[in-house]
Order: structure tokens, then sequence, then C-alpha cells
């Protein structure tokens, strides 16, 4: 028999949203390492807020709905909250009954810079993967590094002469035509009146200049899971820089361990810090015209031809940020803010991946 199209929408509703997520969802496992993680992470809140006043919305649901943002490729924190209003999955997740208003868009801004100085982002990466089952799946003896252009939220036009003496339009209002052709531009001389932390960088020869930053990040070998991330100003020596500052912590041990890069890292000077370090370089030799600072004793190794396959998988990492949690082009403005936002979409990365790692294990 045909059901009736009609409304069957009752003055009251008791559902329960335990009820509504089926049992095998991937999010039920990554609910728990949240929460967990959070819950580590519990003298940090209270440290950020007052203890008198109107008591705001609580950091840890702000960061579950910050997360679905990222698992689900949403472009705005108004989507979000449009998104919130309506999906009983994401009600379960951030921790909302079904009953309970979403709150205004704005509250994100509002307490991103509370966020922000309680360093939130990367202690949270560090909870997530100090949980025990967690952290059998890491590997401590063996690192992969690698960084990425993340392009910056400014206009290439913003790019002006510090000592202000460009023109300004005479028609086309602001944002008239502009033709760059022949003009000298360089970081020394210029800066984005949008956002002054974004550097002019070209990634290779011949390829287009861009406003934009770095982001670093270190990846242990044996599942692949990011286990430090960071975000620098573009500059040509930022990533050996900035790989040598999240490896040095953890070459403070008896045994010596080994780190994978490409031919971006084979330069001497880096090769023979992480050498003064107990870090063994399996660095991806570059003999483009030069002389390789990575030479047999390294390369003879098997363990060498291993790094050099598996540091690969860190473009995964990369692909994953920048397309599905959108930092491809970072949406803030200052170094602080796009590299707070770096850091905790590397987390969500993690988090998407540990379900089947840990089912696997199982």
């Amino acid at each position: 028999m045909r059901g009736a199209d009609d409304r069957t929408g009752e003055l009251f509703s008791y559902v329960d949203l335990e009820a509504r997520v089926r049992a095998d969802h991937p999010l039920r496992t990554i609910r728990l390492i949240v929460n967990e993680a959070l819950a580590a992470l519990e003298r940090e809140f209270s440290g950020l807020y007052a203890r008198i006043g109107r008591p705001s919305i609580a950091p840890e649901k702000l960061l579950r709905a910050m997360l679905l943002q990222a698992f689900y490729s949403i472009r705005s924190e108004r989507q979000l909250m449009d998104r919130l209003e309506f999906d009983l999955l994401f009600r379960w997740f951030v921790g909302l009954g079904v009953d309970d208003p979403a709150w205004d868009h704005s509250t994100f801004s509002k307490n991103r810079d509370r966020l922000l100085e309680g360093d939130v982002a990367a202690k949270f990466l560090v909870a997530v993967l100090a949980q025990p089952r967690v952290k059998k799946l890491l590997s401590t003896d063996h690192f992969s590094v690698d960084g990425t252009l993340i392009e910056a939220w400014a206009s290439l036009k913003s790019f002006k002469p510090k000592d202000g003496s460009d023109k300004p339009p005479t028609d086309g209002g602001r944002n008239a035509e502009a033709n760059f052709h022949g003009e000298k531009r360089s970081n020394e001389t210029h800066a984005s009146t949008t956002d002054p932390d974004a550097k002019l960088y070209r990634k290779g020869s011949g390829m287009e200049a861009k406003l934009c930053f770095i982001g670093h990040c270190l990846m242990e070998n044996r599942s692949g899971l990011l286990v430090d991330a960071c975000l620098t100003p573009a500059g040509g020596h930022a990533e050996r820089v900035a790989a040598l500052a999240m490896i040095e912590p953890r070459a403070d041990r008896p045994r010596a361990i080994t780190l994978a890069a490409d031919k971006g890292y084979d330069a001497e000077d880096f090769v023979n810090e992480l050498r003064s370090m107990r870090v063994t370089p399996h660095v991806a030799q570059n003999t483009n015209g030069r002389r390789s600072a990575i030479d047999g004793r390294t390369t003879r190794h098997v363990g060498y031809s291993i790094s050099q396959r598996i540091r690969k998988r860190i473009e995964e990492a990369f692909g994953w940020i920048k397309t599905v949690a959108g930092q491809d082009k970072t949406r803030f403005r200052g170094v602080d803010r796009v590299a707070w936002a770096f850091r905790f979409t590397a987390a969500a990365y993690n988090l998407v991946r540990l379900p089947k790692l840990l089912a696997d294990v199982a």
C-alpha cells in the first residue's frame, strides 16, 4: 500500500541522539578520543576563563564544532552553525541536545583569541597522541619532515611599497586594475597592507609567486601520523630551520633516530646539524649540478631506501589538510592565527585516520 505524503511531526518529540548514530560510525571512535584529549586539557581551559561573570560557550564544544568543520569541508562558521541547527549527527558530536539552540557564529571570533593565547591547538595535538592506545601506534625512532605553501588571505594588489610611494588608483574604485609588468617587487621593499606577515614566495623556478606562509609537519613513519606541526613566514631556509626545531626535542635520547626529507633539505649545514644531534639524515640526494651532502655512509643502508619510500606519505597529510580541511588558502590573517588553524587541522587529520588504525591493531 502506498504511504501518504503527509507531515508526521508532533507537538512533542522524544529523540535520543545516541540512538540516532549507528554503532559503527567512525565519529564514535573519534569522539571518544577527542573527549579524552579535552579532559586532559581541563586545567588549561580553566586558566583561560574568568571565575566570575556570565558563563560562556564551553571551549570543548567550540573545539568539537571546529573539528566537524574540518572533517566535512565546511567553509565558514556561519555555514557550520546552519548545519548544527538541523543535523542530529553534528549535535550529538558537539554535545548539544535536540532543543538546544545553536550559538551565533561570532562566538568563534570572540573565543579564538583566548584559545590562541593558551596555545590550545598544539596542546590538543599532543593530548591526542599521548593517549595510551594511540601512543602504541607511534614510532619513536623514524620520522619524516616536509613543508607546504599556505596561500595568505591577501591579494597581490595589497603588496605595496613600504615607503608609501605607490600612487592611489585614479579609476575603478578600491579594486582598480593593476599592471605589475616590469615592476620590481620584493619582501625587502614591499609588504601586504592586508596581512603584513605574508611573504611573496615562489616554490620553484618558473612558478607563480604568491603571498603565502609555509606549513611544516613532522610525521612518524610507523603509522603516518603527524606528531608535530608549525607554520612560519615563507622564506628560503624556513623549511630546514623548522625541521631542526621539530626534531630536536626527540633527538635527546641514547639511541640515534632517523629523519627523512626530500631534495630541498639536501644542504650541508642542515645535514651536519642533524648529525651533531645524533639524527641520521635520510635526505633525498639532490645531484642537479651540485654535490650532495648525503654520501654512501647513509645511502648504503636498507633503512635509507625504506625511509625514502615512506616519507612520501606526508604528502597525503598535506593533501587532506589543504583540500578537505580547507587550508590551501587560509581564512585568517597574521602568522599566529594561521599557525593555530594549521596545527588544529593537523590534529584533525590524525583523528580521521585513527579509527581505522585502532581497528587494525584490535
